[in-house]
């Protein structure tokens, strides 16, 4: 098949869609079809490999964290020319409401249309009082999917419908044979941050945690492989509390941060809410460390609880130093924790997750009947 893949958030700039958009178009050209990524440009990013380049992207607050829109005055015209050049068998949007990138191809587009829909939060106010205009544009799709039941729930009550729920994946080779780096086996217990430091991810109440443990427990040591608008604010904080053993890897390399995963002893998510799924998760559990998580929607159906990680109350930095507390005294539940989730990581398989992908497209093509 020839593939579109639709990003609203500025491919390759990082993030949970666009990672999903990386790994599945990997699998997908591994597999042996042809993938186009289609995008709006950030600043003055150079274009990635089959990657095109449509209007210029936006930022906008969204959902907790930073989202981006298309603009162009000639947006209709660049997308129409597009379509008439690629000719894809099947196009697949992510967070097809994202203005306005997904909505004009779905205005264009013949071919078959699907959509993957990440998010997950409390109430929406753009999509509430969008319901009308958004269901135009839903209405378009020949099939919905969801990463999660809850991403599932947040957009169905919404835009009702059938989706079907396809869930991210992980590497699992990737992480599981990355090597440590060995100037941080020197006898201390890292606990390992990774993502966004934005305040829903909760990095704070995870240092916050940190200091309370560290006068008890000189032997920890906390690693976040992170930038973002908190980063002052968390330098700030280990400077006045006088801190020792942190470490700000800052954004590194997918190579470094599988390392920084296998370095770890524990990988600490406190995230507040508003996750559908938690990549994140994934990377962990294939790297086989234990995992100390938010007891949020989408988390718990990763994190299976006192099976592959200890679930907490989010926001609560004193119920994450008890479970982190507990981990960093008892090497054994490490251990047991840490290879459940390294067993359980293979269902989320990337080559599993983009077998499904597979089997929707063709199903969608045989019910238009346009291959």
């Amino acid at each position: 098949m020839k593939i579109g893949i639709v990003s609203p958030y500025a491919y390759p700039r990082p993030g949970g869609a666009n990672s999903y958009i990386r790994e599945s178009y990997e699998e997908l050209r591994r597999l042996g079809h042809s993938v186009r990524i289609i995008t709006a440009p950030w600043g003055d990013d150079p274009p990635a490999q089959d990657v095109i380049q449509i209007g210029q992207a936006i930022a906008v607050p969204y959902n907790g964290a930073i989202g981006r829109v298309t603009l162009s005055l000639r947006l209709e015209w660049l997308v129409s020319h597009m379509l008439e050049r690629e000719r894809f068998d099947i196009i697949h949007h992510h967070e097809p409401l994202v203005p306005f990138l997904s909505m004009q191809i779905l205005d264009s587009a013949r071919c078959p249309n699907v959509a993957t829909f990440h998010a997950f939060g409390g109430f929406s106010f753009s999509y509430w009082a969008g319901r009308v205009i958004g269901n135009r544009y839903l209405n378009k799709l020949d099939a919905r999917i969801a990463v999660s039941s809850a991403a599932r729930h947040f957009i169905s009550s919404y835009f009702p419908g059938d989706y079907r729920i396809i869930p991210n994946g992980v590497d699992v080779h990737f992480y599981a044979s990355a090597k440590p780096f060995p100037e941080y086996h020197d006898g201390k217990i890292n606990i390992l941050f990774v993502g966004r430091l934005e305040p829903r991810k909760g990095a704070m109440y995870l240092m916050e945690a940190y200091a309370k443990l560290k006068l008890k427990h000189p032997e920890l040591r906390l690693i976040l492989c992170s930038v973002g608008p908190l980063l002052g604010r968390l330098r700030r904080f280990v400077r006045s509390n006088r801190l020792d053993d942190v470490l700000f890897a800052g954004r590194v390399s997918d190579a470094d941060k599988a390392r920084f995963y296998k370095t770890a002893h524990i990988f600490c998510a406190p995230s507040t809410g508003q996750e559908s799924f938690g990549i994140v998760l994934l990377e962990a559990m294939a790297a086989g460390l234990p995992v100390v998580a938010s007891d949020i929607h989408g988390y718990k159906r990763v994190v299976q609880r006192n099976v592959s990680g200890l679930l907490v109350e989010p926001r609560d930095s004193d119920a994450i130093a008890d479970a982190l507390e507990r981990l960093a005294c008892d090497p054994a539940l490490r251990e047991r924790l840490g290879q459940a989730g390294a067993r359980r990581a293979p269902e989320f398989d990337w080559s599993h997750v983009t077998e499904q992908l597979v089997e929707l497209y063709e199903e969608v093509i045989r019910k238009r009947g346009v291959r």
